[in-house]
């Protein structure tokens, strides 16, 4: 019996899924009956023509005749074999830590606890259930939580997102991470679909029955604890101190704290941790219909529910800096983001549905080190800071809101327009101009044409900018060796977004894993 890969099988958005098991054989040049499984490798939407949608699939089909590899997207599959770990032989003098509980943190104490290494989780917010509850008083115009908010407590920032699974790293453990997904309690549809997505409102089940199974196997979280102080003794990590309190004796850290964590920064760089500035992006949330967005790219099929809420991604380069859209969610919304006092940020967040009326994206340009005050190592904080505070004066609170229209000429909005904002906080007409720097605009003014001729409608004059989105990614790199370990700090390893390393949900799981893996390799269990 073997397996074997075909590609592009297509089939139109009003056929049974039936028919890719006759396609396959037809392909394969086999009979029907010869196939002993087949099995959705991936799918995506091909509307490259409007009046002839489809879908597309990758199959893996198992059978015992003899195939022709000759036909064209067609290979025989061999089933890798992963290698065992290998436990070190260094001795742990100390707990294994884990600081921080978003994907990185999430996916390194799952990785440790199976390995029989018993990792504390610390997490300065708090556990989802709890930690929903406080975030949306908060949208509905409550008080905030310093510690407890969209970006920290359990499950990190990617908790209120649209939980994307789509990473660009082509890394094996892509496939570990969907796996581990799918077992607690998300759809099996991430695993073949070419744009997967989970939903905030599946995430918030997801997310502890990964931390029960943490538990299950060992591991232990204390929430409403916080990284506040660490002790280093000949460049090695000996001691954290948690909630300014009480010191915790360590053999290893993962330190996977997420990109707002700026009071954790502070501390580290007082520490003697090698961090560097790095490039990352800012500007605004847009919100467009969704059926317009449905209409610019599936035609007549908009509505479809082969082919659901329609999404886009769109990208100039031209001078010295990009502008491009991220983080898009269909039918979804734009939330309030803020951790600091006095600060505003955005981002946006879709349930698994993705059934609300608006559509809305991140619409940011390209922010280098250049652009920053100094040299400083945490310049890239300040850079964004100044933005929040200046959007959160200028509102006096309120979120700053423009037409997009209005945007393009220049002029305050007189009113907020034929689309409604999603957001629930309080908004305010304000001119981008005045909340950022003078580049950003300009770029973006620059690549709404672009984008109008890529996206039919996105240049609609009441699609609505709300401001701003800051947090794209981390502003710092915590520079680590080839170990894993953090330049010149033994014992402790930087992992994730915050750590410069990743840019999703994914990316982060897959660095937590590979830095778990790092403590696995190098010191035996106590």
């Amino acid at each position: 019996m073997k397996k074997y890969l075909l590609n592009q099988i297509a089939i139109g958005i009003d056929e049974d899924v039936s028919l890719l098991k006759t396609l396959a054989a037809k392909t394969l040049g086999i009979n029907l009956t010869d196939i002993y499984t087949i099995k959705i490798v991936r799918k995506s939407i091909d509307a490259r023509r409007k009046g002839r949608i489809q879908l597309v699939y990758s199959l893996c089909v198992e059978t015992s005749s003899k195939v022709d590899l000759s036909v064209a997207g067609t290979k025989e599959i061999f089933e890798p074999t992963e290698s065992k770990l290998i436990e070190g032989t260094s001795e742990l003098r100390g707990m294994t830590v884990v600081v921080g509980s978003g994907p990185a943190g999430l996916f390194a104490a799952l990785e440790l606890a199976r390995q029989g290494y018993n990792p504390l989780v610390i997490e300065r917010g708090e556990c989802v259930e709890k930690r929903t509850k406080k975030v949306e008083a908060f949208w509905l115009g409550g008080e905030l939580d310093l510690d407890t908010n969209t970006q920290f407590g359990e499950g990190g920032a990617g908790t209120f997102s649209d939980g994307k699974l789509t990473t660009r790293i082509g890394d094996p453990l892509s496939e570990t991470v969907l796996q581990q997904f799918v077992k607690a309690g998300a759809s099996k549809e991430i695993l073949f679909d070419a744009k997967p997505h989970i939903g905030s409102d599946v995430l918030k089940y997801v997310i502890p029955n990964i931390r029960k199974e943490i538990e299950k196997l060992g591991g232990v979280f204390k929430f409403n604890t916080k990284l506040t102080d660490l002790k280093v003794t000949n460049s090695e990590i000996k001691a954290i101190k948690i909630n300014s309190v009480e010191w915790i004796d360590v053999g290893a850290v993962v330190l996977a704290i997420g990109h707002s964590a700026r009071d954790t920064f502070e501390i580290l760089l007082n520490r003697g941790m090698d961090i560097s500035q790095k490039a990352f992006s800012v500007g605004v949330r847009i919100e467009h219909p969704q059926e317009l967005i449905d209409k610019a790219q599936y035609g007549n099929f908009a509505g479809h529910p082969a082919i659901g809420a329609a999404d886009y991604q769109l990208f100039t380069r031209g001078g010295e800096r990009t502008a491009y859209t991220f983080c898009m969610c269909p039918g979804g919304e734009v939330v309030a983001a803020d951790s600091e006092y006095e600060g505003l940020v955005t981002n946006g967040m879709s349930q698994s549905n993705r059934a609300l009326a608006n559509a809305n994206s991140a619409f940011v340009v390209a922010v280098r080190p250049n652009d920053f005050a100094d040299k400083s190592p945490l310049s890239g904080v300040y850079f964004q800071r100044q933005i929040e505070q200046k959007a959160y004066k200028l509102g006096n609170g309120a979120a700053p809101i423009q037409k997009l229209g209005d945007f393009i000429t220049d002029k305050v909005s007189n009113s907020k327009g034929l689309v409604k904002t999603s957001y629930t906080r309080a908004t305010e007409c304000v001119k981008m101009d005045e909340v950022f720097p003078v580049f950003v605009c300009a770029k973006m003014r620059e690549a709404i044409p672009d984008f109008e001729n890529k996206l039919k409608g996105f240049a609609f004059s009441d699609a609505l900018l709300i401001a701003p989105e800051t947090r794209t990614s981390s502003p710092i790199r915590m520079n680590r060796e080839d170990d894993g370990t953090a330049i010149s700090i033994a014992g402790l390893y930087p992992a994730g977004e915050g750590a410069g390393y990743a840019g999703g949900i994914m990316s982060a799981a897959i660095d937590g894993i590979k830095a778990a893996r790092k403590i696995i390799s190098k010191y035996r269990r106590t």
